[in-house]
């Protein structure tokens, strides 16, 4: 078992030292060894491809959720566009400079509301996608993956992401030469 072991810790050093230098010289030789005993038996492997799968599946629900409140509010335009156009086509000659200004007044308040709508859901995608990186740290932190505890320090998120990015390299790897 330690031969296993010590073969993918060095897998684990030789793919930081060929990759990222930096990042590397923030992680120990305890932290590689751990994560490398971490990685042996697969589990972290399903766990992380569990957690990407559940990610991109909330990424395309927010983007869907996106697009259909913009196409919701291009219909809004299209018929206020529309109305307008209607009822300059019924308007007597003497009510036109009101119909146009009101006209003006409808339109600036809709785009009011658009900008709005758009940024709370801006604002509501931006706390479900933090909900679910806090999510997929505790995931991982319970699972013993060295590296990963909850927190919103852009320099640890940075070498959660790298330490990410690098299991899934190494699965990568290791499926290409059939260990997994």
């Amino acid at each position: 078992m330690k031969l296993v072991g010590f073969g993918t810790s060095n897998k684990v050093k030789d793919h930081c030292s060929r990759d990222e230098r930096s990042f590397q010289q923030r992680l120990s030789y305890n932290t590689l060894g751990d994560l490398a005993l971490a990685l042996i038996d697969g589990t972290v492997y399903e766990i992380v491809q569990g957690l990407l799968d559940i990610q991109h599946l909330t990424e395309k629900n927010l983007y869907n959720q996106r697009q259909k409140l913009h196409c919701e509010h291009q219909a809004l335009k299209q018929d206020l566009t529309r109305r307008h156009k209607e009822a300059l086509l019924s308007c007597k000659p003497h009510n036109l400079a009101l119909l146009k200004t009101n006209h003006q007044a409808e339109q600036e308040a809709l785009e009011i509301r658009v900008r709005e709508e758009q940024r709370m859901m801006d604002k509501k995608i931006v706390v479900e996608i933090d909900q679910k990186v806090t999510d997929q740290q505790n995931t991982l932190e319970k699972a013993g993956v060295p590296g990963f505890y909850i927190t919103t320090n852009p320099q640890e998120l940075t070498m959660q992401m790298n330490l990410l990015e690098l299991i899934l390299k190494l699965q990568q790897k290791e499926s290409q030469y059939g260990l997994l």
